[in-house]
């Protein structure tokens, strides 16, 4: 079951410039799709349709099997539904402590204080942060600060969590660790939709891979079947991961091959490489 689609939607901002043209992407129940392009190809646009922040110009967007609606009630049922955390935590959070930064959206969804209490424990447990309750967030690392948005996302019991460039601006351990949180996430079977220009940690994690460049999808499959459509993934201003790349220079420079398709991870890299000396 696909748990988001967009059905060609095209959204064009007020001065007639189209944003996004004839999208259609989906995301299937349980899995961890990645969107992938360079800055200013469409992905921030195109995620902040899936909860409503932006209505598209025309098409539309389908959650659960049912089109997006725009009224107000519908569209809070929307939010707790699909979180959306943003590439730069400072645009989420703003109140004064970590606590009550995690609990503003269990408590405007009108539960009870101990029900709240008890979701901002869970969440800040979840992400790694106990014992941050009474931090100020502006005095948080990068990475604190990205867990605790996150935190505050699933205080409010989402089904799917779509983050936008979530490894942005972290070093590489913070990097992995949220990656880590992420795939943690989707086994306990949450859905997440990530968008990303880093190729290596895409064939890592995502089941599914779009490719996005100027508005337009003009890619998608499994990452070996993306990452094998060379001229696709350097029209669209990206490379293939450094494995894959290493690959490819063996290949054509040095007439070393270990077969195609290219290996994307070091783990499929090592395998071919250890085939090719027990032969």
């Amino acid at each position: 079951m696909n748990v988001i689609e967009t059905r060609e939607i095209i959204y064009e901002y007020p001065d007639g410039t189209k944003a996004l043209e004839n999208v259609n992407f989906k995301a299937e129940d349980g899995k961890i799709v990645a969107l992938l392009g360079p800055n200013g190809a469409g992905k921030s646009t195109l995620f902040l349709h899936f909860n409503g922040i932006l209505r598209p110009t025309s098409g539309e967007v389908v959650v659960n099997g049912h089109p997006v609606s725009y009224n107000k009630k519908d569209l809070m049922k929307l939010r707790q539904n699909v979180g959306i955390v943003f590439q730069n935590p400072d645009d989420q959070l703003f109140a004064p402590t970590v606590m009550e930064d995690v609990a503003f959206g269990p408590m405007n969804m009108g539960l009870s204080r101990d029900e709240v209490e008890k979701r901002v424990k869970d969440a800040l447990k979840r992400v790694g942060m106990e014992g941050f309750e009474k931090k100020p967030p502006h005095h948080l690392s990068g990475g604190q600060k990205k867990r605790v948005a996150i935190a505050g996302i699933l205080a409010m019991d989402p089904k799917i969590m779509v983050l936008d460039e979530p490894t942005s601006g972290l070093d590489p351990k913070g990097a992995s660790q949220i990656m880590r949180l992420l795939y943690d996430l989707n086994e306990d079977g949450m859905t997440i939709i990530i968008s990303t220009h880093d190729v290596d940690l895409v064939p890592l994690y995502a089941s599914t891979v779009y490719i996005i460049s100027h508005g337009n999808i003009i890619k998608e499959g499994n990452p070996q079947t993306v990452f094998s459509d060379v001229e696709t993934i350097r029209t669209a201003n990206l490379r293939l991961p450094r494995i894959a790349h290493l690959m490819e220079i063996l290949n054509k420079e040095d007439h070393v091959s270990f077969g195609k398709p290219y290996p994307l991870t070091i783990g499929e890299a090592r395998r071919k490489i250890l085939e090719e000396v027990e032969d």
